[in-house]
């Protein structure tokens, strides 16, 4: 048992005063229980050590530590150094281990219920560790021997410390528990004088002289089991209360003990004494109580007789002329208490006036203090210089020599206590330091894993939305053989699961679906599709990618993150290749861009803003289209839906500025969205310019957009046929032109075309590596659906398939591993002889279609109109 008398720094106002208390731990409750004497039966407070923190300052003298809780600060103070580290490291260990059992047990968990050997291997768990850390704290505070003449059960049978007064150790604070503790006190002491005639009895250790020690130490555990079931039931019989009480206090004193073992008669009769004494302090303080409360029942009393009185008056008369003496009392006790107040007015004045007069007086004291200090440090000089003038110089020399060593000698051993205060200071604060750690550590590791089993649980729910959603469109494609009834209900099915209500979400205060409505750049998640089974598949999509990601967080993600943080200036190499191909991170996806064009387009210095001033000065041929286009740029991201949006002015001018600098092309449709994406991502309009110029002028081949564009379809249709062989005859078997569907990917870089997650991934890749990476993205989207097209075995439903297939990729690192895995190798030269190749046979059609052209305009004008 942790307990012992300690000193409690008790504040009242402006007086700060020392009361002795004894202190009890609660192992239940990580509570540290304070009474005024070790025999009280209610505790006068507790103190909460499950979230305290402790301290010892050698500024505050010795044996003084404090307990600091989040809403107090408790100052204590032992009888010794040795007992207040012994205080300090018991607690300390004691709030280690309640924690690390609570962390390691919470309550309601039916799997350590249902587990008896896990739970075994738990508490053996906890009780390791709690070894382990006694250990450890070992190499900041060694363990410190246990002073069993103040700490332990040994010390509630010694008589508590003496103040200076009776009265100053009882609580005002609780006078209730101050009066409970005095009744029960005087109950105890009545039933031991009347049974024994003395308060003490021999009889007990006269039968069984040799467990003295056994059965004073099962007495005195049961005064602790007396006070826990007071505090935590209030409902224990008197009569068990005053047996209990009558046993502790004799076991609480030394005089069973102590006279059945000393032999000498002079220490039996100190011994009384020593009791007599502290009983006698124990009457005076009962006394002062007891008047205090005589007191109280006379003012009851007499209130009691007047209201009697009142009752008892037989006629109306009698009542209302006690009524009225009433009132005469009242209107007395009311002019008496005015002139009481502006008699304290008075005096407050006078009080005023005395207090300035007070202090001019002590100003005037204190400038002849001064004046008289002045004079006597010259008298002092005066003096000094007479007797080095008088005495010999030899001799006053050796005589500072002494005083001056003397001085020092003092000042070193004063040093010497410091150092050894501020190296006990030092090793008690790194063992709180180190325990705090450990337990903030602890927590953090309990955070983790349940963010990781939140996580988990999000992406379940997500997947079992998705196998929901994906039940109903199967529903849906069966809805012309159900009944009325069935069709109806599947409708009203698919259009709640459809329902997209934000305000509600915001109202639970918990979304129970992870997928937000809008991703870090202001895509929808779910774009507002026309057609009822586009929006549904774009919702299983979501959904989906959402789970994928939730379930990679920790082990892919994370890491990524964590070498991402890691990399400081940005230099070509093969592994910031791998890191880009696997994704920026939105944090890192800016800066990267921004360096990725600045490596191969140089930024001239006013160029944009020069051509700014030119398109504010002269309407380019190409302004009339830009404005009909900017309403159809990214309809599904929020930055462009509204025209009021800060990002349409800034795409106008960019688009127009490029329309300026590149004569050549000017604008065509397809910029729009390139431009749209980079500012997304840079922010600034002068970025996103620059990037546009990078793409257009850098990552494109010349006359991308005009005859190069169509010489790509022809060499992404080779790759087609050698890398998926399958899916091209089976495509050629149904006439598919795939340049149908493919030709808006490469125009655009598969903007609108893939979920915003993906697509920004793609262009991580794209920016740093060429086009070669649109051409392994799109086969890579081929060869993801490859099974699903080759199971459809109509042309009209391939062509509709192909319109939304897109939709149905739902993981990002797969499609990613096609890309850049699967389909190796890939090299760039090839890419660049295939498009050489077709470039040729492009331009020997084109010029044999120039030939048939003269020939039949030639031949028209022969035959005339």
């Amino acid at each position: 048992k942790l307990c012992g008398y300690l000193n409690k720094l008790g504040i009242k106002g402006p007086i700060k005063t020392w009361k002795s208390r004894w202190f009890f731990y609660d192992e239940n409750k990580c509570r540290l229980l304070y009474y005024r004497t070790a025999q009280d039966i209610n505790p006068l407070g507790s103190i909460d050590l499950s979230s305290a923190s402790f301290d010892c300052k050698m500024e505050n003298g010795e044996g003084v530590f404090e307990i600091r809780t989040p809403s107090r600060v408790f100052t204590l103070k032992a009888i010794s150094k040795q007992a207040m580290m012994y205080w300090l490291q018991q607690l300390q260990m004691r709030r280690w281990e309640f924690c690390n059992t609570q962390s390691r047990f919470p309550v309601g968990s039916s799997q350590l219920v249902n587990e008896p050997l896990a739970g075994r291997t738990s508490r053996f768990c906890v009780l390791f560790c709690f070894y382990v850390d006694v250990i450890d704290n070992e190499d900041f505070l060694p363990l410190v021997k246990t002073p069993t003449e103040t700490v332990g059960l040994k010390a509630a049978s010694l008589p508590a410390p003496q103040t200076s007064t009776a009265l100053q150790n009882i609580s005002l604070k609780h006078p209730w528990t101050e009066i409970q503790n005095t009744v029960y006190n005087i109950c105890g002491s009545k039933q031991l004088w009347g049974s024994n005639g003395n308060v003490f009895s021999f009889d007990e250790f006269q039968e069984h002289p040799e467990n003295v020690d056994e059965k004073q130490e099962a007495e005195v555990e049961a005064g602790c089991a007396v006070k826990e079931g007071t505090l935590e039931d209030g409902r224990m019989e008197p009569r068990l209360n005053w047996i209990r009480k009558a046993r502790w206090m004799n076991s609480g004193f030394p005089g069973s003990e102590e006279l059945s073992r000393e032999k000498n008669s002079v220490d039996k009769v100190s011994v009384l004494q020593q009791q007599i004494l502290t009983l006698t302090e124990e009457v005076k303080s009962q006394k002062e109580l007891v008047k205090l409360l005589h007191k109280a029942l006379e003012a009851a009393q007499q209130e009691k007789r007047i209201s009697s009185m009142y009752l008892t008056a037989a006629e109306d008369k009698d009542r209302l002329e006690l009524v009225r003496h009433k009132v005469r009392q009242i209107a007395d006790l009311t002019s008496r208490l005015e002139a009481l107040e502006q008699e304290k007015k008075e005096l407050e004045q006078i009080l005023t006036l005395r207090d300035s007069h007070i202090q001019e007086l002590k100003e005037h004291v204190q400038l002849l203090m001064e004046k008289n200090h002045a004079k006597q440090e010259v008298i002092m000089a005066l003096t000094e210089q007479m007797a080095r003038e008088l005495s010999d110089p030899l001799q006053e020399a050796n005589t500072i020599t002494v005083d001056t060593l003397y001085k020092q000698q003092e000042e070193i051993e004063h040093l010497k206590d410091d150092i050894d205060a501020y190296k006990t200071q030092n090793q008690f604060l790194n063992s709180e330091i180190h325990q705090v750690t450990r337990l903030w550590t602890s927590v953090a590791e309990n955070e983790k894993a349940l963010l990781m089993k939140c996580a988990c649980l999000q992406a379940r729910n997500c997947q079992m939305e998705s196998k929901y959603l994906t039940v109903l469109r199967k529903l849906q494609e069966a809805v012309p053989g159900l009944p009325n009834s069935h069709a109806e209900l599947v409708k009203n099915l698919i259009q709640e699961a459809l329902q997209w209500d934000v305000k509600e979400e915001a109202e639970e205060g918990f979304n129970l679906n992870p997928v937000s409505e809008y991703d870090e750049y202001g895509f929808m998640t779910v774009p507002d599709y026309e057609i009822e089974d586009w929006k549904l598949l774009a919702k299983i999509q979501a959904l989906e990618i959402k789970s994928n990601k939730l379930r990679s967080q920790e082990i892919v993600e994370k890491p990524l993150r964590g070498r991402w943080n890691s990399i400081g200036e940005l230099n070509p190499s093969a592994e910031l290749k791998s890191l880009i191909r696997s994704g920026i991170p939105v944090e890192h996806r800016q800066r990267v861009w921004r360096w990725m064009v600045s490596r191969h387009c140089s930024p001239v210095p006013g160029h944009y803003q020069q051509l700014l001033e030119q398109s504010r000065s002269t309407e380019h041929p190409a302004c009339r289209q830009i404005e009909l286009d900017l309403p159809r740029t990214l309809t599904n991201n929020k930055h462009f839906t509204s025209p009021t949006s800060q990002l349409i002015p800034k795409l106008r001018r960019v688009l127009l500025a490029f329309s300026w600098h590149n004569p050549a092309i000017g604008y065509c449709q397809g910029l729009n969205r390139l431009a749209a994406v980079a500012l997304l991502v840079l922010e600034d309009e002068e970025s996103a310019f620059w990037c546009l110029v990078y793409i257009v002028e850098n990552l494109m081949p010349a006359d991308y957009y005009s005859d190069t564009l169509i010489t790509s379809q022809r060499v992404f249709k080779d790759f087609l046929s050698e890398k998926l062989p399958r899916l091209m005859a089976h495509f050629e078997q149904y006439q598919i032109d795939v340049s149908l569907i493919t030709f808006n990917w490469f125009l655009v870089a598969f903007v609108d075309s893939l979920v915003s997650d993906i697509l920004l991934r793609v262009w991580d890749a794209f920016l740093y590596e060429g086009t070669k990476v649109i051409f392994r993205y799109a086969l890579a989207i081929f060869k993801y659906n490859e099974e699903e097209i080759l199971r459809i075995h109509d042309s009209v439903e391939i062509y509709q398939y192909l319109r939304f297939f897109t939709r149905m990729i739902m993981d990002g690192r797969k499609l990613m591993n096609i890309a850049f895995n699967d389909l190796n190798p890939f090299p760039m030269k090839l890419l660049r002889n295939r498009r050489s190749m077709h470039r040729e046979e492009l331009e020997a059609e084109l010029c044999e279609l120039e030939q048939i052209k003269a020939a039949y305009v030639k031949e028209r004008a022969e035959q005339g109109p």
